[in-house]
């Protein structure tokens, strides 16, 4: 990774915008970043983190929250920006970074929020130009990880080298180291490792005592089922043996239940056996006493049938009765068909007759039936009434149309004659109003055109204002720098004077005797100058240049500035002119008024116009509708007359149709209801005279039927009739009684039913009480046998699951034993693995640390000028772990101490080179991403001139591997020896960045 560009706006202590050109800075190899103490030199750091990952490192990370990063001297409208410019895994990208912000609202007061917005850009190499990668905030994150390989805390370990934390490190203890390391390189995998190794002998231990435990369960389980036969093994479950105790005490258990089974199969064969014969006597008894019993029921049923013979008797006469009867029922039902139908025919000719007039009240069959012919022929006289007088409603209907038309057609004459005498002056008016409109919109067009150079020019006056005050104070800051360059030139030339005057002195300083003199050569040194009050040295004399230097450049800064305002100034004075910006304000607002009366005024051109049109249409609708209306009243006339004339021959025609009633429909309706009462009396009587000659002929043929059937008369034959259900219950009533007579002689008949009565009652009783004595003593033994056959089910079935569980426990327990040595009862002997080149050691009970680089001693040694050598210790804490522990060996005593011991430059070239070792280790778990460009802050101040050069030394060989180094420090003597510098400039505006290559 190679940083080119880096662009800061009002990020920081950073007002305004600052460019830094890494590829200037890193020609050299190693560059100085420099400033006093607050002027921002972490600030540029925390840049470059900040645009990689979109936040800043350690305490500072609060800022990404985009309220922090926001410098407080950046102008409210300026946005805060960071833009990185690099080369990694061989593609340049630049990435650009806004945070989010409280900006001023374009309209009205107060501020609003604008979200953070990123952007990723890669240069093509071939088409010569950028392209967009990506804006999601979420995808730049993921890739620029994964291009780096590396965290945001990884980079800041690797690139931004924590000398604080290594120093830390050198006088800590083990247990601080390991967190230390922890922190720095991300060990919980080791801690991970270590955890998972004593959960899974936790969690193998608690499976095996499970299923020791299960494993004794079922033991239990056996035992119950043995019936407290079977010894149980003493063993606690883990314990060893367990297993091959439960299987060999279930072996014995089930072996004993097997015999068990044996006694009790065959004393059930035998209570069996005596259960059937005593059930087979029983059944003999029973048998008997059946018998017995039927031949007792039999005589008894003989007794009763012989008591109810006469009833029998007196049941088959009334059937036989009945049977004869039924010959005559067709009869009796005509008969009483008949009759019903001549009733019902009676009374309709009642209710009909009393419906008719008087006159008709005696009239016969063919009277009624003349009426009602005669009435018919008359109501069909009336069919061309009724047209007539349909028709004349039709003609009542149209007069009326006729007459609501004459009065539309007056009231559209009138409004029209209303509205036309009007025309004039409305069309006038209109035309004056489009008129007005028209020279309105005119008079805008051309005030529009005046609008806008009126506003350019008072623009420019106002800028001229401005830049007129801008002039005069950047004039006032040159006369000002002009005087402290002097000042500081003077004060500079009068040091240097003083120095001079004083040199001897200087020189004496470094003389030593028997060394030759620098000026005249000899090696003897009577009287050497004194340095006196006031003295003058190099140092002095050196800051009196740089501020001389200092002010110059602000000095030369000024000017360039005043340059720029006057030119400015002059820009605006000719395109405002002379004119003041008061009256220049007064004539665009007055040229802005007379502008909105005439567009207000040429606003209403289109509705005038249109209003005009509608009325010139209007107009000739108006004028078509009034001679519409004139056609339609003449036409009325002729056609009024016409109607008038039809009306009164129809009016004359139903005058002799109505007769006395009011309209022909009410005739019609009035002859239609004494048609149909006429029709219905005439056949109400026909039907009555046909049901009495029915009636007469049902009589004569029921007497003929019962004299034939051998009744005396009609009546007799109807009372011998049964109902169905009377000669159902007779039928059955006859058919149980032949039934048991039968069944009766069936059962006196049987030959064992008839031997049994000659024997001895049946003792059944005691034939049952055998056989309950023998069924009890047989399910007594089946009992016995079920629960031996149940004992030994279940005893296999447990000793099956014993042994599954035995073979499942087998690998498990092989698990456990090789997971117990990590535990804490058995713990490892520790095994330490050394490295020719860490500096700690590795055991199995802490997170590895062999991963220091081979060429860390090498730096050390070089820095130290070949006296110190780190060494790894393996004394234990106070909680028995080691490993972490590391002495420095110094080469001059040849002894070996403990690092909190080194001085403080001793302290900090050791965890430089411990950085850069342990940096390079970062790097290959990176993933191997080159890192061309790296940062260490601050120490140097610590280090003597030759230690100083050593460590620069060591630094500058990083160039081997072309990489550039750069120094985060105020050290005074890193400017004199590193010539690429970016110093940093604080002022009450905010800092500036100054940058100055090789």
């Amino acid at each position: 990774m190679r940083l080119h560009r880096l662009t800061i706006t009002a990020f920081g202590p950073f007002g305004g915008t600052q460019t830094v050109d890494f590829d200037e800075l890193s020609a050299a190899g190693l560059f100085l970043l420099h400033g006093p103490t607050g002027a921002g030199k972490t600030s540029v750091l925390d840049a470059v983190c900040y645009a990689l990952y979109g936040s800043v490192p350690g305490a500072r990370q609060g800022g990404g929250q985009g309220v922090t990063l926001r410098s407080d001297h950046a102008a409210p409208a300026t946005r805060t920006e960071v833009a990185l410019e690099l080369t990694v895994a061989g593609r340049r990208l630049e990435i650009t970074r806004q945070p989010p912000w409280e900006r001023p609202k374009k309209r009205g007061t107060g501020t609003t929020l604008d979200k953070a917005q990123t952007w990723l850009r890669e240069y093509d190499s071939t088409a010569g130009a950028w392209k967009d990668l990506s804006r999601s905030h979420q995808e730049i994150g993921e890739e620029i990880t994964q291009l780096l390989g590396m965290s945001r805390e990884q980079f800041c370990q690797v690139v931004l080298l924590p000398q604080g934390d290594f120093a830390r490190f050198l006088r800590a203890d083990a247990e601080a180291r390991g967190k230390l390391l922890g922190r720095l390189f991300d060990t919980r995998r080791f801690a991970d490792v270590e955890k998972r190794l004593a959960e899974r002998r936790r969690a193998t231990e608690a499976r095996v005592r499970d299923g020791d435990a299960e494993l004794l369960a079922d033991a239990h389980r056996m035992q119950q089922a043995a019936g407290d036969a079977m010894e149980l093994p003493e063993l606690a479950p883990g314990e060893p043996g367990l297993a091959e105790a439960v299987l060999g005490a279930a072996a014995v258990a089930r072996s004993t239940a097997r015999e068990q089974l044996t006694v009790a199969e065959r004393t059930l064969t035998a209570a069996e056996s005596a259960q059937a014969a005593a059930d087979r006597a029983l059944d003999d008894v029973r048998e008997l006493a059946r018998l017995q019993g039927r031949h007792a029921q039999a005589r008894e049923r003989a007794a009763r049938l012989e008591e109810g013979a006469e009833a029998y008797r007196e049941a088959q006469a009334r059937m036989e009765r009945s049977r004869k009867a039924e010959a005559v029922a067709p009869a009796l039902d005509l008969r009483e068909s008949a009759e019903a139908e001549h009733r019902r025919a009676a009374a309709a000719e009642t209710r009909a007759r009393a419906l008719l007039p008087e006159s008709f009240a005696d009239a016969g069959v063919a009277g009624l039936a003349t009426a009602a012919r005669r009435t018919a022929e008359e109501l069909g006289g009336l069919d061309s009434a009724r047209r007539a007088e349909w028709r004349l409603a039709e003609l009542l209907d149209e007069r009326t149309g006729l007459d609501r038309q004459e009065r539309a057609d007056a009231d559209v004459l009138q409004e029209a004659e209303a509205w036309l005498d009007g025309w004039e002056e409305t069309r006038t008016a209109l035309q004056d109003r489009v008129d007005s409109a028209q020279r309105a919109a005119a008079l805008a067009e051309q005030l529009a055109e005046r609008r806008e150079p009126a506003r350019q020019r008072l623009k420019a006056a106002r800028q001229r204002d401005r830049l007129a005050e801008d002039t005069d104070q950047a004039a006032d800051r040159v006369r000002e720098a002009r005087d402290r360059t002097l000042r500081a030139k003077q004060h500079w030339l009068d040091l240097k004077e003083q120095r001079l005057t004083g040199i001897a002195a200087e020189l004496a300083a470094n003389l030593a005797t028997g060394e030759p003199c620098a000026v005249c050569g000899a090696t003897e040194h009577p009287a050497p100058a004194r340095k006196v009050a006031g003295h003058v040295d190099r140092e002095a004399e050196e800051d009196a240049l740089a501020a001389y230097q200092r002010a110059d450049e602000q000095r030369a800064e000024d000017e360039r500035r005043l340059g720029v305002a006057r030119e400015a100034l002059a820009a605006a004075t000719a395109e405002a002119g002379d004119t003041p910006t008061d009256r220049l304000a007064q004539e665009a607002a007055e040229l802005e008024q007379r502008y909105t009366r005439a567009r207000d005024g040429a606003a209403g051109l289109h509705f005038a116009q249109e209003r005009l049109r509608q009325a010139g249409h209007e107009h000739e609708q108006r004028v078509a509708a009034r001679q519409e209306a004139a056609v339609r009243t003449a036409a009325r006339v002729g056609r009024r007359e016409r109607l008038e004339r039809e009306r009164a021959a129809l009016e004359e025609e139903l005058d002799l149709a109505r007769g006395t009633l009011d309209s022909v429909a009410a005739r019609a309706a009035q002859l239609e209801r004494r048609a149909a009462l006429l029709t219905d009396a005439a056949d109400t009587a026909r039907a009555a005279a046909d049901t009495a000659q029915r009636l007469k002929d049902a009589d004569a043929r029921l007497a003929d039927a019962a004299f034939r059937a051998g009744f005396d008369t009609p009546q007799d034959a109807a009372a011998a009739l049964l109902d169905h259900e009377t000669h159902r219950e007779l039928q059955r009533r006859l058919d149980a009684w032949q039934h048991e007579e039968a069944a009766v002689r069936a059962v006196l008949a049987e030959a064992d039913t008839t031997a049994a009565a000659g024997r001895h009652p049946a003792d059944v009783v005691s034939a049952q009480q055998a056989a309950d004595e023998a069924a009890l003593r047989l399910r007594g033994a089946a009992s016995a046998h079920d629960a031996a056959r149940r004992r030994c089910a279940e005893l296999d079935r447990l000793s099956a699951r014993a042994t599954a569980s035995v073979r499942r426990l087998a690998p498990l327990r092989e698990e456990y034993d090789r997971a117990a040595p990590y535990g804490p009862a058995s713990p490892p002997a520790h095994r330490p693995t050394t490295n020719a080149g860490c500096g700690w050691s590795r055991t199995c009970s802490r997170p590895g640390w062999n991963r220091s680089p081979r060429r860390r001693p090498v730096r050390l040694r070089r820095m130290s000028s070949g006296r110190y050598t780190l060494v790894h210790s393996d004394d234990r804490t106070g909680r028995g772990r080691s490993g972490l522990g590391l002495h420095v060996v110094d080469a001059w005593t040849g002894r070996e101490r403990d690092t909190a011991t080194l001085s403080g430059g001793e302290t900090f070239f050791a965890s430089l080179a411990l950085a850069l070792g342990l940096a390079d280790v970062v790097t290959d778990e990176a993933g191997g991403v080159r890192l061309d460009t790296l940062f260490i802050d601050e120490g140097f101040g610590s280090l003597d001139d030759q230690t100083l050069d050593e460590v620069l030394d060591v630094l500058d060989s990083l160039r081997e591997r072309d990489r550039s180094v750069g120094i985060v420090s105020h050290v005074a003597d890193l400017r004199r020896r590193i010539h690429a510098q970016l110093e940093v400039v604080k002022g009450r505006s905010g800092s500036v960045l100054r940058q100055r290559g090789t």
